[in-house]
């Protein structure tokens, strides 16, 4: 589902992928080859969710901005994962956050930065460029990641398979 909010629509490019089984309110600008999958909401009913270029929100993802001077802002290839909570929080350019981890107000993954599953970044937490963190609340448990990790490149391998979902045909509804 695909509505506004007040005097705020939703924009979506052309080359994004939005499953029609997420949701998408208000405020929220999605670019190229962004992908959405089911379950997903995305409720800019306050503030600006922006998703840069080939970023990923995976199934029962929640993110939401919930104040006009709050934003969320998934830049290039930052993906996020299966029932995972983004509140007016930056995911960084190739970052990733696991499945299941949450991460609050004014929080900043730096570019090529990952969160754990079940993972707590707490507010205005930064977590740095190339580490892992992990726990409630979140430390650093791996450092010196290198750029070419899997971890990073999470998003690019949902804009390849947004692909197989558009060709897919529904089965039933």
């Amino acid at each position: 589902m695909i509505r506004g909010y007040e005097d705020k629509e939703p924009e979506i490019a052309e080359s994004a992928y939005v499953d029609p089984q997420a949701t998408i309110i208000g405020d929220v600008t999605i670019r190229e080859d962004a992908t959405i999958l089911p379950g997903a909401v995305l409720r800019g009913d306050g503030g600006e969710i922006i998703l840069d270029a080939k970023a990923n929100v995976q199934d029962n993802v929640t993110i939401h901005a919930d104040e006009p001077t709050n934003k969320v802002h998934l830049k290039e290839n930052a993906a996020v994962g299966h029932n995972a909570i983004i509140h007016n929080a930056t995911i960084g350019e190739h970052s990733l956050v696991g499945m299941h981890a949450t991460v609050l107000d004014d929080a900043v993954l730096e570019p090529y930065s990952a969160v754990g599953a079940k993972t707590l970044v707490m507010e205005e937490q930064r977590i740095p460029s190339y580490t892992m963190a992990g726990g409630q609340p979140a430390e650093t448990i791996k450092d010196d990641i290198p750029e070419d990790s899997m971890v990073f490149q999470a998003a690019e391998f949902y804009v390849e398979r947004a692909n197989g979902l558009e060709a897919g045909r529904i089965i039933e509804e």
